[in-house]
């Protein structure tokens, strides 16, 4: 989607007058109410001036407007059913005066997509001309706060930015922000970390430090990124952490919220995108996609489908095997949604979402070998499934909002790990990590052979139902509120099983089952001229337990108090302060809390309990100039957080992984960005994240595992120490067409890979660049997009498969250069 050039050149030269078009559309959020308050929003947000005939107008009720149209159909949707009229002055002024009989309507508009609210102005002004660009709306904020009154840091990406140079799922975001990590198992299989706050490299029973949210809904609780595909979006954000007050738990690091479109029910609209990708010493691969709004009736009631199927070529070969191209990607899926209007401003939305991810084999190479040549004896396949049921009811009055989001989610993921052992010296097993293979089959006689594959089979299924249900005051007038409560049953289960040659030993597993009941509140009140204070509390008690699987009776008995269930209550108070001591210069202060509960973990030959873990953080910093509206902008943040208990996974003994509490931690975090724009078409970018972790007090238990690799103590893994990200986007008119080229630069400095002498390998320290180009209109587009212009390898993770003895001598590089050529149509 191209950008509106005629609003980045405004908000370049606030001193000239809006050259507001009658056919241009916008975004609107205006709340019902008397005309007095209404109007002042109204005329900020279409950037035009308009006027009042009457002065008892004033008083007049009008109604509600909310989604993208044009102004005049905006004005027109806010006086209707009153005695009022507007009248065109000029091209950037409008009349209001009484209309001498007012018409009956026979029916309300449905409301039209609320997820990207626009600011609710406060000046009282009859003749206003808006700045080019609405202020940026924290939605995330479940108070619709303009990003002006937030305290803490946010990022919005918008839809139109992360589909330009085609869709790539979580990658899509990874590549546009510094503070954002992941680990690089493969799609829908990995986990993110914001924030320098990490804990493990593979998927097991821990919750994610980070919370994943496709509107209201909370994608998962202890599973991994679902990955699911970005078409058709409004915008994503995210909030670095902890958000525990409004969030709860599993947001450590912050929250990743992903806004869909809505349902419109004022137009039909059709879209179709294709592409077909190059991948050099690989495979090449091709994606296309499908999005329909379909209106249903003349009541407000519409459909939105979204359909996609994308194949990643590979580009790791296995001589081993014979292969090559090994590592090909498969990716279907969808989305729906139907809104029904209920009258009476009451509004149901009915979704569902499916994907499915295929990986032929696993995409880590081997150090030693030739580049982008892993050799391995099975082929490393895996496979996700991610399926989403959602009901979300809302009804606005009077200043209010409530709305009720439940859902049920159902994911399941298959993973096959390599566990053969090359030739070795006698007792390297043992000493490197590498599976007792002996000790597994201790019933069966069986020769050790290097040359009979082994694999090692994990499958997690996780089923959640999720219900929240808020009423907010949306922030207006300097008062903002929330209060709510959520319900969450969680049920996650793990298998394995481990393969040698033809015979089989099922593996100790584990369920986790845990039941949250919640309760929350927040405000944030301007106490003063230019200060703005926040507080909030939130009070979860949560039933946990679990069994074992695969024991023997006698164990699982032995262990009964271990494994018992039991009950956490967790407490997490928030403030914040935030000061405009200048113009376009803003303080803040905040503190902030959040957590994760405990769980089961498999450990050797059982299953034993890890504690509940615990994050508190102080957060400052500093923002200069109107994000996205000034010539220039800048932000500083500095966070330390207190992390007890952590809870993280490393190798036991047996060479299997494991999760403990580890000890505890303490993490500064000194994030920046900066934007320029010295001209209408040209927007520079930059951001950089320092992160410096400590575990500075290692749990008793712990302290074997590191004994053999004392100078691995100290460091949190899988956040790279620092990193850097730099954009140039231009945006320009060719002849009667739009033509946009974005390029970015992102350097990944240092990480470990784990804990532990095992997991303790370096990665990162590479550099991902990219180029992306679109000319075309709003109808129709041809794009250019070339990835990794230097087709260089880096090493984004160090994880191959913890179940082959040195794994140090593994890395995952980047996918190679990469051509993708695409259209996209629209009617």
């Amino acid at each position: 989607m191209h950008p509106r050039l005629s609003l980045v050149a405004a908000a370049t030269l606030l001193s000239l007058p809006v050259q507001a078009l009658a056919a241009e559309e916008r975004a609107f959020n205006v709340p019902k109410g008397s005309l007095s308050s209404a109007l002042p929003v109204i005329s900020r947000q279409a950037g035009v001036s308009i006027s009042v005939v009457d002065a008892k107008l004033w008083q007049a009720r009008v109604k509600p407007v909310r989604g993208r149209m044009r102004v005049e159909e905006a004005i027109q949707r806010l006086l209707k059913g009153s005695d009022a009229r507007a009248v065109r002055v000029s091209a950037t002024s409008w009349r209001i005066e009484r209309r001498a009989v007012a018409p009956r309507v026979a029916h309300r508009p449905a409301p039209p997509p609320r997820q990207v609210p626009q600011p609710r102005a406060r000046e009282p002004a009859q003749n206003m001309v808006a700045a080019a660009q609405d202020e940026i709306i924290v939605t995330a904020s479940k108070t619709d706060l303009p990003y002006s009154h937030f305290a803490g840091v946010v990022t919005q990406l918008s839809g139109g930015d992360l589909a330009f140079g085609g869709e790539r799922g979580m990658e899509s975001i990874l590549s546009r922000t510094a503070t954002v990590s992941s680990t690089h198992l493969g799609s829908g299989r990995n986990k993110l970390f914001i924030r320098g706050i990490a804990d493990s490299s593979f998927t097991g029973p821990t919750q994610s430090t980070v919370g994943q949210y496709l509107g209201d809904i909370r994608l998962s609780y202890n599973a991994p990124d679902p990955d699911l595909r970005l078409y058709d979006v409004d915008n994503v954000e995210i909030l670095e952490g902890p958000q525990g007050t409004l969030y709860g738990a599993g947001s450590l690091g912050g929250i990743i919220r992903v806004v869909p479109k809505a349902p419109d029910p004022r137009a039909m609209t059709v879209q179709a995108i294709a592409g077909v990708s190059l991948t050099q010493h690989g495979d090449p691969g091709g994606d296309i996609a499908a999005i329909a709004n379909l209106p249903v009736g003349d009541d407000g009631h519409a459909l939105r489908l979204v359909g996609y199927m994308l194949t990643d070529g590979g580009y790791i070969d296995n001589p081993l095997r014979g292969q090559n191209d090994v590592n090909r990607v498969h990716v279907r899926g969808g989305r729906g949604a139907f809104r029904f209007d209920a009258g009476n401003d009451w509004t149901v939305d009915l979704g569902g979402v499916y994907q499915s991810i295929k990986s032929n084999d696993a995409q880590y190479a081997d150090k030693a070998a030739d580049p982008l040549t892993r050799n391995s004896m099975v082929e490393q396949n895996a496979s996700a499934r991610y399926g989403l049921g959602t009901i979300v009811i809302m009804k606005d009055w009077d200043g209010l909002h409530f709305q009720s989001s439940n859902a049920f989610i159902d994911h399941r993921l298959f993973e096959r790990f390599d566990a053969s052992v090359p030739e070795a010296p006698p007792g390297s097993v043992a000493s490197t990590g590498a599976v007792d293979v002996e000790r597994l089959f201790a019933p069966v006689q069986i020769t050790p052979l290097s040359n009979v594959p082994r694999v090692l089979d994990q499958r997690n299924a996780t089923r959640m139902f999720v219900s929240e249900n808020r009423l907010s005051r949306p922030y207006h007038d300097g008062l903002g509120w929330v209060i709510g409560a959520s319900f969450i049953d969680n049920r996650a289960r793990q298998k394995r099983e481990y393969g040698y040659g033809p015979l089989r030993a099922v593996l100790p597993g584990v369920t986790n089952k845990i039941t949250e009941v919640t309760g929350y509140a927040e405000a944030t009140v301007e106490v003063m001229p230019d200060l703005i204070a926040a507080g909030g509390i939130r009070l979860s008690h949560a039933r946990l337990g679990g069994m074992a699987e695969g024991v023997s009776f006698a164990l699982a008995q032995a262990g009964r108090a271990t494994t018992a269930s039991r009950n956490e209550t967790d407490l997490l108070p928030s403030f914040s302060l935030l000061a405009t001591p200048l113009h376009n210069l803003r303080l803040y202060a905040r503190y902030q809390e959040g957590f994760r509960p405990g769980g089961l973990a498999v450990d050797g030959n059982f299953v034993r309990r890890f504690l509940n873990d615990q994050v508190r953080t102080w957060e400052a910093g500093v923002r200069f100039g109107d994000k996205g509206q000034s010539l220039f902008d800048a932000s500083i943040a500095v966070s330390h957080s207190r992390w007890r208990n952590i809870q993280a996974d490393f190798i036991d003994s047996a060479g299997f992984p494991t999760t403990a509490n580890i000890g505890d931690g303490r993490i500064t975090s000194v994030s920046g960005a900066l934007a320029m724009r010295p001209t209408e078409t040209l927007t520079f970018e930059l951001g950089a994240v320092y992160n410096h972790s400590r575990v500075d007090d290692l749990a008793l238990e712990i302290l074997p595992v590191f004994a053999s690799a004392p100078g691995r103590l100290g460091r949190i893994p899988n956040v790279a120490s620092h990193a850097v990200r730099g954009s140039i986007n231009y945006a320009t008119v060719v002849g009667d067409e739009d033509f946009r080229v974005n390029s970015w630069a992102n350097y990944i400095g240092p990480s470990r890979l784990g804990i532990g002498p095992v997991l303790g390998e370096s990665q990162g320290d590479y550099i991902d660049t990219g180029v992306a180009m679109r000319i075309g209109n709003d109808r129709r587009g041809l794009s250019l997009t070339l990835t990794n212009l230097f087709d260089s390898r880096g090493n984004r993770f160090s994880l191959g498969t913890p179940f082959v003895e040195g794994n140090e001598g593994f890395m995952t590089p980047l996918r190679p250069r990469t051509l993708r050529i695409a259209v996209d149509v629209a009617y």
